[in-house]
């Protein structure tokens, strides 16, 4: 097996394990907020320390970071916490499997994205699985029980679409900026650059929390004993995403990604005891094949 599906693997059932952990701290022990920084907090210790012990271990000289490389890594950071963000506070509106197949539509909205702004053309085939993932994301919207366009339009369905959209920007970011670490090994770019993310969204978050939830961070802390598994499944996770993107394009590690769509229905019902209903398996088959279909033939 080529090392970047391996990963890609590792990767997705990494962070099935954190947003797991996560929506069990969401509920009811920390906020929104303090789930989302929870998830850096207790991450930037191990992958500062990794980064720098692999640097010192491999011999080379500091590549350094270019202005490039902060003005990638920043945007992306700031995106990622956005992102989970929406994820975390989605957890409230629907269940955990539902939850994270939203998330899935950053594949889609990356299309999307590079057409208005890069004028990315796409393919026919590339557009009948946009389709197909829009009727899928209304299905799984469709959860509210109200009538009309409630239905369709609610704050599960928004939260949901903008983690995708603020996933597929700080994807883009993340590349561009192990990109701009000047080494020929890929794990070096990788831990170099998460280390930068990781520790800018901590310090930023921290700031944020301490000033608009007063109490929060001491809850963050109290919550240690739960989170510190949190930050360590995701210090793994993004390790094997960073590293899985610089040895290949990002839509093929996004197509075995999908195999997080998997391991969340499977964690749906195993640890949190929640039913899957036939519409909502209806709603994620159509989207994760639409997903596959896009990259695939698009």
């Amino acid at each position: 097996m080529m090392a970047w599906i391996f990963l890609s693997i590792a990767a997705a059932a990494f962070q099935t394990l954190r947003f797991m952990l996560q929506k069990t701290l969401s509920m009811g022990r920390l906020s929104a907020g303090g789930a989302t920084l929870a998830r850096f907090f207790y991450s930037a210790p191990f992958v500062a320390t990794l980064a720098a012990g692999y640097w010192l271990w491999s011999g080379v000289e500091w590549p350094g970071y270019s202005r490039l490389f902060w003005t990638y890594a920043l945007t992306g950071g700031l995106a990622q916490i956005l992102a989970t963000w929406c994820v975390v506070a989605l957890f409230a509106h629907r269940n955990f499997a539902v939850g994270i197949t939203f998330k899935k539509t950053e594949v889609i909205q990356t299309a999307i994205i590079g057409f208005i702004v890069l004028g990315d053309m796409v393919s026919s085939a590339g557009m009948v699985a946009i389709l197909l993932g829009l009727v899928g994301v209304l299905v799984l919207s469709d959860g509210t029980g109200g009538g009309g366009l409630q239905r369709f339009f609610n704050r599960a369905a928004g939260l949901g679409l903008l983690s995708g959209l603020f996933f597929a920007v700080s994807a883009v970011g993340y590349r561009g900026a192990t990109l701009e670490i000047g080494s020929e090994d890929p794990f070096l770019r990788a831990v170099l650059a998460l280390a930068a993310v990781t520790v800018s969204q901590t310090i930023g978050l921290t700031v944020w929390l301490i000033w608009r939830e007063p109490g929060e961070m001491g809850r963050v802390i109290a919550a240690r004993r739960t989170a510190v598994w949190m930050g360590i499944t995701g210090m793994a996770g993004s390790i094997c995403w960073f590293t899985a993107f610089t040895l290949q394009n990002a839509a093929y590690v996004f197509v075995v990604g999908q195999i997080e769509v998997v391991f969340s229905i499977a964690a749906s019902v195993l640890f949190f005891g929640e039913k899957i209903a036939r519409k909502e398996y209806l709603g994620i088959g159509l989207l994760t094949f639409s997903i596959l279909a896009l990259v695939i033939l698009g």
